[in-house]
This record gives structure tokens, C-alpha cells and sequence, in this order.
């Protein structure tokens, strides 16, 4: 996994038949989030939803489906360190 200052890229895989993304996104965010100091600015409705500043609401989820595409996006996390 690569956290920038603004986003992340990883590469998962998954147990067969399991496509939960939505919890573990949930999960890898509450355990990094945790892991840092509360600095940044909190908007009031990220307050009331107990969120932190510091991630966007929405992801995107994309399936490697050939080695090519993996090569690809290996090299996209391991370049943008």
C-alpha cells in the first residue's frame, strides 16, 4: 500500500467470492486515522458523522483482470512513492 498526501493506491487480493471493498476500506481508514494526531480541520458535518478531515468520502475500485493491467498497476504504486 502507497498513502500520498491525497490519496492511496493498494493492491489487494481477495478471497474467492468476497468483494467486501466497502468494509475494508472502513477498517484500513479507522486504523490509519487512528495512528495520527488529530491536527487537521474537521467541517462540522464530518464532525456529527464522526469522521476525520483527512480522507474523501468516496473510492474507486478497479479488478485486475490480466497480468499486463497488474504489471501496470504495480508499477503506478511502487513509482509514486
Amino acid at each position: 500500500m502507497v498513502v500520498l498526501p491525497d490519496h492511496l493506491h493498494a493492491i489487494w487480493a481477495l478471497p474467492p467470492g468476497d468483494a467486501d471493498y466497502p468494509l475494508r476500506w472502513a477498517l484500513i481508514k479507522s486504523a490509519f486515522s487512528r495512528s495520527l494526531p488529530k491536527t487537521e480541520f474537521i467541517r462540522d458535518s464530518r464532525l456529527t458523522k464522526r469522521e476525520r478531515g483527512i480522507w474523501q468520502r468516496r473510492y474507486w475500485e478497479h479488478q485486475i483482470r490480466t497480468k499486463p493491467i497488474y504489471r501496470r498497476m504495480w508499477i503506478t504504486c511502487t513509482l509514486t512513492r
